[in-house]
């Protein structure tokens, strides 16, 4: 379950923030790296550890991924 919610999350903050202003292709571009990134960098990050230190990793993969996807997309 936390898999899934982490990366619902920063997914919808980027989406909210690409709704801001006017939404172009760029923004929603942008949306959807952040949004694979972070689901691709919470899946590896759940892969490690144990326990607390599962969760801290799953959301520490999942903004980072997010964050790396974001800037590899040019936004």
């Amino acid at each position: 379950m936390k898999l899934i919610l982490i990366p619902a999350m920063v997914g919808s903050l980027a989406v909210l923030s690409a709704c801001a202003g006017g939404v172009t292709e760029k923004d929603v571009g942008c949306a959807g790296a952040t949004v694979v990134g972070a689901v691709v960098g919470g899946a590896l990050g759940n892969q490690l550890g144990g326990g607390t230190g599962k969760d801290i990793l799953t959301a520490g993969g999942a903004v980072a991924g997010g964050a790396v996807a974001n800037n590899a997309a040019g936004c």
